[in-house]
């Protein structure tokens, strides 16, 4: 493998992970369709020796990746609704914000987070490619852009008014071309103004071997390291980075433009020496990978395996990216987990690529709890269990695909 790095150009010849060929882990497929040939992908990721950033070895367009009936809806789960409302409160409060300020979302989904700027009558615009979930916005009384984030479209939105507050959560490693992306961010910025940007933290994912969170639409796996060279090529400047425990361990980055009065934290060191220790900034930091993540998929599989000879039933919780990663690396079909359940109503009915696993109602787990109940998006497994307590009372267990080896 080798092919040149996304923000440096150097040549990236060394692989953190091979999860063989896949298909986008968001094109659900309609039943009709089962029997049609279906696109796969190989799903490689290597890491660049220059400038450590983490990232796919590109086989697809974004395009192909988030069209038009993309399925992914935010506002589905109640925890990131109060994650939202949260970092409204306190980053209106942080920089004054008012409706005298300017605030854009990158990837503003369903309007989940604008929302609450808006209740708060703080001027907002949401950007967003995808236009099922740019019409949810819509319905909801927020301004939206439809279409993809960068330079181009940066200049003309500045044009219209500099912003006060760019945000974008977990969009940086969705995007193909993040110099372009970042030099957008600078563009867009008023002289004062700040962005924040959450996304995985690349040290909670080596560490904790969180290959699940891997897939196609994740072009960059991303570390304050790598950040902070990428913002300083492109006119921008870390001041500020928090810890952030949402999907599995997240950084939250704050930056400005170079000449910005925004004062840099003590929390900057203190991350990129966290990295430094974990050596993401040297090739050992990175070899251990792919073993690990081939003795957890191979857990999970004899769990499956072993289940199934016990004559004990299995369902799973979440049509996540993350279950279709580990799902299609582990080559698990229906006849191992007969369906999977998803709140989202845009998912329902449809099938899981790849494996082709019916998406059911959760409605389904009343009417025949099953003996195990395979949370995939194990990020919010505590709220899913809450919401599905009653099942104990018939005796499922709710487990995670972190099978521990025997």
């Amino acid at each position: 493998m080798t092919f040149s790095c996304r923000h440096c150009a150097s040549p990236v010849s060394r692989t953190l992970v091979d999860l063989g060929h896949a298909p986008p882990s968001n094109a659900y497929i309609e039943p009709e369709a089962a029997n049609s040939a279906e696109l796969t992908f190989p799903l490689r990721v290597g890491v660049c020796e220059a400038c450590w950033l983490v990232q796919t070895e590109d086989f697809t367009e974004r395009e192909r990746l988030f069209s038009a009936d993309y399925a992914y809806f935010s506002s589905t789960s109640t925890s990131w609704l109060r994650h939202a409302r949260q970092y409204c409160e306190t980053t209106i409060e942080r920089f004054a914000l008012s409706a005298n300020s300017s605030v854009i979302e990158i990837g503003s989904n369903d309007g989940y987070l604008l929302q609450y700027m808006k209740q708060a009558e703080i001027p907002c615009l949401g950007v967003e490619p995808t236009a099922s979930t740019a019409a949810a916005a819509r319905a909801a009384g927020i301004e939206v852009v439809e279409a993809f984030f960068g330079s181009e479209l940066a200049r003309m939105l500045a044009e219209r008014r500099p912003a006060d507050l760019v945000l974008a959560n977990n969009v940086y490693a969705h995007v193909p071309d993040i110099v372009d992306f970042t030099e957008g961010l600078a563009q867009l910025l008023s002289p004062e103004g700040v962005v924040s940007l959450e996304f995985p933290h690349l040290l909670n994912l080596i560490r904790d071997c969180q290959f699940d969170t891997i897939y196609h639409e994740h072009y960059s796996y991303l570390s304050l390291l790598s950040v902070r060279q990428i913002f300083n090529a492109c006119g921008l400047r870390v001041f500020d980075v928090e810890r952030l425990p949402t999907h599995g361990g997240s950084l939250r980055v704050w930056g400005c433009l170079q000449g910005a009065g925004h004062m840099e934290t003590e929390a900057v060191h203190a991350v990129l020496a966290q990295e430094r220790a974990a050596s993401l900034d040297r090739a050992e930091g990175y070899a251990p990978f792919q073993g690990q993540a081939n003795a957890r998929k191979n857990a999970f599989l004899r769990f499956l395996l072993s289940a199934q000879r016990d004559g004990r039933s299995v369902a799973g919780y979440g049509a996540a990216a993350k279950g279709n990663t580990l799902l299609n690396y582990a080559g698990i079909k229906p006849d191992l987990l007969p369906y999977v359940c998803d709140a989202a109503p845009s998912k329902q009915g449809k099938l899981l690529p790849g494996s082709h696993i019916p998406i059911r109602s959760p409605e389904v787990l009343e009417q025949d709890p099953p003996d195990y109940l395979v949370i995939f998006p194990w990020n919010i497994a505590d709220e899913i269990e809450r919401q599905l307590a009653h099942l104990k009372r018939h005796g499922t267990q709710f487990i995670t695909s972190d099978i521990p080896e025997a």
